[in-house]
């Protein structure tokens, strides 16, 4: 199996959709939030959202914003952070389609979405990890990378399940998955 790594562009904006609200639930991913999410990424030249494509086929994305970029909201601990702000990229969305999944796609894209935001001075990045994943695999993937779990936090897309009609795969309506707030820097990624 060959795998493509490539930036995103405006022109991968529809198959991104589909496998991201394939994999996350129905409008995990919409046209305005990918629309922002994509510019979160850049800084200058620098991009640090990239895709994964197998035989032409979309195989994989990883959504990341670059520091100053992303929001500290109630489910940020910056207390517990090794690194400043300053210094972070967030982590905010990776999907792998599942009939290819365990191939290394996740970790190729996350190696490319590291090396982008080194660029900009990162030195570790934060993500929310989805703990109710099919068999705990987002949690397990994530720290078989070199992860560390901050916090657990209740609830994390309760408000976007309620506000913005997302539609959990795990839960039967109002999404009540927690999220593990994580850290992965960048020296222990291998």
């Amino acid at each position: 199996m060959t795998v493509i790594y490539k930036e995103l562009t405006a022109a991968d904006h529809a198959a991104v959709l589909e496998l991201g609200n394939q994999v996350h639930g129905e409008n995990y991913l919409t046209p305005e939030s990918l629309a922002d999410y994509a510019q979160r990424g850049l800084v200058g030249s620098t991009n640090l959202n990239w895709l994964a494509f197998v035989d032409g086929k979309l195989a994989g994305i990883r959504l990341t914003f670059a520091p100053g970029n992303w929001d500290i909201d109630e489910y940020c601990t910056p207390s517990e952070w090794p690194v400043a702000v300053e210094q972070m990229c967030y982590f905010k969305c990776s999907a792998v389609d599942a009939n290819i999944r365990g191939a290394g796609i996740g970790r190729g894209l996350l190696d490319h979405s590291i090396q982008a935001a080194r660029q900009l001075g990162c030195k570790a990045g934060l993500a929310h990890i989805w703990m109710q994943s099919p068999n705990n695999s987002a949690y397990s993937y994530f720290s078989r990378c070199g992860g560390e779990l901050i916090k657990e936090h209740a609830d994390r897309w309760y408000r976007l399940s309620v506000e913005e009609g997302y539609h959990c795969p795990i839960c039967d309506g109002v999404c009540h998955c927690a999220a593990g707030e994580m850290i992965l820097r960048f020296k222990d990624f291998s």
